[in-house]
């Protein structure tokens, strides 16, 4: 894999890379020595802003011993290097599938899950569309269900009173873990959707693509939202709001999810990947924060960092997707 040694401290700049992210990893600082002992992540673009915090926070204080890339595939595409052996850790935007684990166990991988956030999937529209300022889960649907395809192309198909314009559609990728969870969320079936939009695993690609079309719907992580809330508006969806407050107290629901990391058993041997995974955990509610992500409680991370240090392998989730899991409801699983 080649890679990329840049320092990247904003979000926005990810676009830059965009055509080459899933082949390329992004290292912060720019550093490169052949004695630095190095970490390779890959996954997925919405984890990517928290897990770069922390690599970039870290590389810091082990002053240039440790490289930290962090490669932007998707979160699918981070399973299959995962599940390869390539990668150290995965970062994940939904729970690791049933295909993934067999392949996983196939090759021998077996695993940590850890969770580090709560994400707001936040549906977004250009600030210059006056009208869409609340969709239902029903509305959603219409538009993106595999049977909306060359037929729902307009906003006033979606609902009567909409303007006669032109509906354009941007939206993750088929790799991305925020395409499985919209879609199961949603449309009631994972990766059941229409597929004449514009795709990306790069959630700044549609970032830019919204900003630029009037006519534009999209949806992605709520840190990408939080970052370019400037030219962006988002859609409140069932009359509820993403924010921190709507995510903990449940009520922005179906599209609030946790987000986590994947440790490899193998790699949690290297002293670097122990350190590096222990730093994540005990800061990870500040960098949460820091990039507009909703931070677990403390006692969630002090959890995590047991099950770590503990060696507690496998998946709570049993190889399927969580629509609509609160908080609590995570926090009830993690502690089984």
């Amino acid at each position: 894999m080649k890679t990329i040694n840049l320092k990247f401290n904003s979000l926005t700049v990810l676009g830059v890379i965009s055509l080459v992210a899933a082949t390329f990893s992004v290292s912060v600082p720019a550093v490169y020595s052949q004695s630095q002992a190095t970490i390779n992540i890959d996954g997925s673009s919405t984890v990517f802003p928290i897990t770069e915090a922390v690599a970039e926070e870290f590389q810091k204080a082990q002053k240039g011993k440790v490289r930290v890339t962090v490669g932007v595939s998707g979160t699918g595409g981070g399973f299959k290097k995962f599940c390869r052996g390539e990668t150290d850790i995965s970062n994940a935007s939904r729970p690791i599938l049933a295909k993934e684990i067999e392949a996983c166990k196939a090759a021998g991988i077996r695993y940590i899950e850890l969770p580090v956030a709560y994400d707001a999937l936040t549906v977004v529209v250009n600030p210059q569309n006056t009208w869409a300022k609340n969709l239902t889960v029903a509305e959603l649907k219409k538009v993106w269900e595999p049977a909306a395809q060359s037929k729902v192309n307009n906003w006033s198909q979606v609902r009567q009173g909409f303007p006669n314009a032109p509906l354009k559609l941007f939206g993750p990728g088929t790799n991305s873990g925020t395409f499985d969870y919209f879609t199961e969320a949603v449309v009631g079936k994972s990766k059941s959707s229409r597929g004449d939009f514009t795709a990306s695993e790069d959630d700044n690609v549609l970032v830019q693509g919204v900003s630029r079309d009037k006519n534009a719907l999209g949806y992605f992580g709520y840190a990408y939202y939080e970052e370019n809330k400037d030219k962006l508006k988002a859609v409140a969806v069932n009359g509820v709001l993403p924010s921190e407050t709507t995510v903990k107290n449940g009520t922005y629901n179906p599209l609030s999810r946790p987000i986590f990391i994947y440790v490899s058993s193998k790699s949690m041997e290297k002293p670097e990947v122990k350190q590096f995974v222990q730093y994540y955990l005990q800061n990870a509610g500040k960098f949460a924060t820091e990039v507009k992500y909703v931070a677990l409680p403390p006692s969630a991370y002090n959890t995590a960092l047991n099950h770590f240090n503990n060696k507690r392998f496998g998946t709570v989730f049993g190889g399927k997707e969580a629509v609509g899991l609160k908080i609590e409801e995570l926090l009830s699983r993690e502690a089984q």
